[in-house]
């Protein structure tokens, strides 16, 4: 009978794996180098290795997620498909137009992208629905064809958008439309706003329609290619894709709605940090996801991650439920640089996986955060559990022309490095904490991905944070968050209306929605343990442009709308948590109705039994914290540290997946969990 669950999360530098055994719950880890080329090649050899390295019969797997970054790699990179877009007569300019702001306020010369489908791509067809969902101007069959005609004379188109206004009222021209290209052009994929993100505000709904669109090829052929080549490996896995909203999807969902995945890889460490968390009796955590490209922060409040509605991924807008996560361009790859203001700069370059960091002895020879991290002392010769072997004189004459160029040391060029890059990350920790009325000192720094535990004490101290907490697989936790994560869905409605004594027409909408949701769990959550819908309203005073998502009902049965009072009262407590302020008296309204189904899937129990207990050091470095010069350091296995150990700092604790830096005077406890907790001693 299958037993393991296996989790894989792609990244910049290394691709993740993390499998646990749904008996006994034992679990183990592997990672091996990307191949950005084609992602597939790494995820299949780094499978096969992980079966191999640790006797897991193939046949046994019985359920394989995946964290993507196809889908982020194609927008960012532009590589997407030949992509036309179909809208109501007199909208052809709308994505153009999109919200008249400027990508920076202060420079009068940078422009927005450009629209991912060209003007002459975008063609408009004569129809109207009105903002009741009444039909204004009939849809006839004459203008179908015309457009039909008109979309065949152009070569090359591989997707086609459909956007007509006020469809998520009234579906029924799209629907008619759509249908009509489908069966003209049978190899052409059609993605449909109605489908994609049926919610108000059209520029939005159009944007996230077409970078659907424009996904849609690559990313199928890609799933398709994948769980193809996953199955001769394992076959008799179910394969899930992570979604950006913290939940795993079908492939075949994945194929259909690519933009759901845009920030896959990111948020399935927010769920596997959420998870780390409460083992150690923790739900208030501010997560530093370093890797070798980029970071990622998430505030993570009473277990529950946060999450947005509106995104912008390389200036492309997307409206969808996502794991609210900031990026920056910070990362162990990232090169350090003297600008044309002669001061130094990190980032956002970074080396990447191909050539990597000079100290990889991969053919790097820029400056990089690792390397400045090898130079200081703080990595231990061998990374990945001895996969690849630290060059420290290809890290020396890396900075070298840098602190040249600067009149210092090399050491101070290595600090400032590490300074700069942790004011980068300090600034993120910021968005998602302090802009949004949250005080971080209240919470605990999660530091994961290959490089959070060399640089969550300084980002720490930043920040006059007292915690930090250290889960047992920092490197691997978004793999593990795949493994944690739940078959999840949401769907969304449209209705405006006043909180007011009569609810009952909300009432209705909930019963279609909770139908669909019901479908759902029958025809997609096959299997599944438990189930839970969350029901949320996007509320906002009258005459307010922008709303809060309120969650007001739990449960497991049809969707119950609560009365008046609850509502109101639940919403002034998220507006005065927002905001610091709310009018009691004010008038409020609904202008969204959001239901997520979760479906609980079968989940391992925890195992801590740890290794053979090594307590003792096995090497002593020197390590510089400050300018004041390097400190012998003990280096410590964190595989020997039984539950209960206490290690007083300086120290560098090394594991396969990442390293540790506890400066001086920190303390570090290893708990129950196996987490290490580190206390500073300065906050």
């Amino acid at each position: 009978m299958p037993n393991w669950i296996v989790g894989c999360d792609v990244g910049g530098t290394f691709t993740d794996f993390c499998a646990k055994e749904i008996s006994t719950g034992r679990s183990v880890v592997h990672k091996r180098p990307s191949t950005p080329v084609d992602p597939s090649q790494a995820i299949l050899s780094g499978l096969r290795e992980l079966t191999d390295l640790h006797g897991i019969a193939p046949a046994d797997i019985s359920r394989f997620a995946h964290g993507t970054t196809v889908a982020t790699n194609a927008l960012l990179q532009r590589k997407g498909a030949r992509v036309a877009v179909v809208t109501t007569h007199g909208f052809r300019d709308l994505l153009e137009i999109g919200r008249q702001t400027r990508p920076l306020i202060y420079d009068l010369q940078a422009d927005a992208p450009p629209a991912l489908a060209n003007r002459s791509l975008r063609f408009e067809i004569a129809e109207r629905i009105g903002p009741q969902g009444q039909v204004i101007t009939a849809l006839t069959d004459a203008a179908i064809q015309d457009l039909v005609e008109e979309v065949r004379t152009v070569d090359g188109i591989e997707a086609i958008a459909v956007c007509l206004i006020f469809s998520y009222l009234n579906p029924a021209h799209e629907d008619r439309v759509a249908a009509a290209l489908r069966t003209a052009f049978p190899g052409i994929f059609v993605t449909v706003s109605s489908e994609v993100q049926p919610e108000f505000r059209e520029y939005e709904r159009f944007s996230t329609t077409l970078i659907n669109a424009f996904l849609q090829p690559e990313v199928t052929r890609y799933m398709d290619r994948l769980q193809a080549e996953v199955r001769t490996v394992a076959p008799a896995a179910d394969f899930g894709i992570f979604q950006s909203s913290g939940g795993l999807m079908k492939v075949e969902r994945a194929a259909q709605l690519p933009v759901r995945t845009a920030l896959s890889g990111p948020a399935a460490g927010a769920v596997g940090a959420s998870g780390a968390g409460a083992l150690s009796g923790l739900g208030d955590i501010i997560t530093l996801d370093i890797g070798g490209t980029s970071t990622d922060v998430c505030l993570i409040r009473d277990g529950k991650t946060a999450l947005a509605s509106t995104r912008d991924i390389s200036g492309f807008r997307i409206r969808l439920p996502m794991v609210d996560i900031h990026t920056v361009g910070a990362g162990g790859g990232s090169i350090a640089q003297i600008g044309n203001d002669g001061l130094m700069k990190v980032g956002p370059e970074s080396a990447g996986a191909v050539p990597g960091p000079a100290c990889y002895g991969r053919g790097g020879t820029a400056p990089t955060v690792s390397d400045a991290n090898v130079l200081l002392g703080r990595l231990p010769r061998e990374l990945a559990g001895g996969g690849m072997t630290i060059d420290r004189e290809r890290a020396v004459e890396s900075i070298r022309p840098l602190a040249e160029q600067l009149g210092v040391s090399l050491e101070r060029a290595a600090l400032g490095i590490i300074g700069i890059v942790t004011a980068n990350m300090t600034r993120a920790i910021r968005v998602v904490s302090i802009e949004k009325g949250y005080d971080p000192r209240r919470f605990a720094l999660m530091p994961f991905g290959g490089a959070g535990g060399l640089h969550a004490a300084d980002v720490a101290q930043a920040l006059g944070m007292t915690r930090i907490i250290i889960p047992r697989a920092p490197g691997i936790l978004c793999a593990e968050g795949l493994i944690l994560a739940d078959l999840q869905e949401d769907f969304v409605a449209s209705y405006r209306a006043e909180i007011s004594a009569d609810l009952s027409a909300v009432q209705a909408e909930l019963d279609a929605l909770g139908a669909r949701a019901t479908e759902w769990f029958v025809t997609e959550a096959e299997g599944a343990t438990d189930r839970e819908m969350i029901l949320s309203f996007d509320m906002r005073y009258l005459g307010q442009n922008y709303e809060l998502s309120v969650e007001v009902w739990t449960g497991a049965s049809a969707p119950v709308c609560p009365d008046a009072s609850l509502l109101r009262e639940t919403f002034l407590a998220e507006y005065s948590r927002s905001y610091g302020h709310a009018d009691p008296d004010a008038p409020i309204e609904m202008v969204n109705i959001r239901l997520r189904a979760t479906a609980r899937l079968v989940q391992a129990e925890n195992s801590n039994t740890p290794a053979e207990p090594d307590t003792a050091p096995f090497q002593q470095v020197d390590v510089w914290f400050s300018e004041q010069g390097a400190e012998s350091t003990p280096m410590y296995h964190r595989a020997g540290l039984p539950a209960g150990t206490v290690i007083t700092g300086p120290a560098i604790i090394t594991q396969l997946d990442s390293t540790t830096v506890v400066p001086p005077g920190a303390k570090i406890l290893v708990d129950a969990a196996l987490n290490m907790i580190m206390e500073l001693a300065n906050a």
